[in-house]
């Protein structure tokens, strides 16, 4: 059975309580039982985790090598500032899929860029607690655990 490491950064166990115009009303803990129930029904398990801290992240992808076949990851703030994210990523050699609650290609100009997208499989912003579903079922198929495979 393949475990997925599920990892959200900072201000993310605020969640349904912090602008919740933005990111609406779901919880953190909503956001686990969703990965939970989806990564299930895929016949797989995962890992969930949130930090408020960088080096607690980096430490998470450097550990989940060997352990996990990959990680869907809301980096939060630190997607747009995060080198040291990005070359985590890159150390481990595993796939990622990049997830966002809000389209960050809607709001500021600062959240357009993100240093996580070069080095990850995929992004999925825009569709609130849903796109974690999305993000797990996309890594599936990257992975071929879902009948047809993968298609670019």
């Amino acid at each position: 059975m393949s475990s997925l490491l599920i990892l959200n950064g900072p201000n993310l166990n605020l969640l349904g309580t912090r602008q919740p115009e933005v990111y609406g009303r779901t919880t953190l803990d909503d956001v686990q039982r969703l990965c939970e129930s989806e990564a299930t029904a895929l016949g797989m398990t995962i890992v969930f985790q949130q930090s408020n801290h960088e080096g607690v992240l980096i430490d998470a992808i450097h550990a989940a090598r060997g352990m996990h076949a990959g990680i869907v990851l809301n980096a939060g703030a630190y997607t747009h500032s995060s080198i040291a994210l990005m070359d985590a990523i890159s150390s481990v050699a595993l796939p990622v899929v990049e997830v966002h609650l809000s389209n960050i290609h809607a709001r500021e100009p600062f959240r357009h860029a993100s240093f996580i997208a070069p080095v990850a499989v995929g992004q999925i912003c825009g569709f609130g607690a849903a796109g974690y579903a999305l993000a797990i079922r996309a890594l599936a198929g990257h992975l071929g655990r879902l009948s047809g495979g993968t298609d670019s």
